[in-house]
């Protein structure tokens, strides 16, 4: 199958669970699974991890997110891309806040918070009573998305290496998302909405970053010159 459609299938397919998803979360079918999970995260992991799990939560901020979207579609060069990736990634929040309006979601109540706030962005502070989908998850899995289609079509890179490149972005990816239900930042069905989200809009951006495979001719019918050779007397 063509690469762009491929990653153009998986972004609407994505989309689609993610409407169905959030009708789900809308009728509060995952209510108990969603506090049994924050209530387990907290009683495994220990408290000495707060302040970890709360940095990356400064990290996947709007702001350090958007920062670090601009910087890899510079160094990949990939300007039309980039400009359609921001788009997008707009994109992505305009649905958040529809989400964080219009679906009934509470958060976690204040006494399951842990988060350690080590800095704070005011002026792009957004309150709101509901909180699905998880932004911060949403905002990794889009980027993560984009670094993993790089990664993969970068010819310049060794197998082994993208795959210990892709395992790493796997690994942080993990982190974040555990962190957010660690924290009591959000629940976990949150988090499942802003991962779905982000994941089909970064496929779709990949859909522009996708390069066109070439097509290497078979040596069939491959014919070696034949070269004459003539010696002449020199008188």
């Amino acid at each position: 199958m063509n690469k762009k459609l491929f990653l153009l299938l998986g972004a609407v397919f994505f989309f689609i669970q993610f409407i169905f998803f959030s009708y789900l979360v809308h009728r509060d079918v995952f209510m108990g699974i969603d506090f049994n999970t924050t209530v387990r995260f907290q009683d495994k992991i220990s408290h000495r991890f707060d302040e970890s799990f709360s940095v990356l939560s400064e990290v996947g901020k709007f702001e350090v997110s958007l920062i670090v979207l601009v910087v890899i579609f510079l160094v990949s060069r990939k300007f039309l891309a980039g400009f359609i990736g921001l788009i997008l990634f707009a994109v992505f929040h305009l649905i958040e806040l529809y989400g964080k309006f219009f679906v009934n979601h509470l958060p976690p109540p204040e006494f399951l918070l842990r988060t350690k706030h080590l800095v704070d962005f005011p002026q792009f502070h957004i309150r709101s009573e509901n909180s699905y989908p998880s932004g911060h998850a949403g905002r990794t899995i889009f980027i993560s998305a984009i670094l993993i289609v790089l990664i993969w079509q970068n010819k310049r890179i060794n197998r082994n290496i993208k795959i210990v490149l892709i395992l790493l972005v796997f690994m942080y990816d993990a982190a974040m998302l555990v962190s957010r239900v660690y924290l009591g930042e959000h629940w976990l069905s949150d988090v499942i909405g802003g991962t779905i989200l982000g994941l089909s809009l970064g496929l779709l951006t990949g859909v522009f970053l996708a390069g066109k495979e070439k097509k290497i001719k078979p040596l069939t019918g491959f014919k070696i010159p034949k070269f004459k050779i003539e010696i002449k007397k020199v008188e």
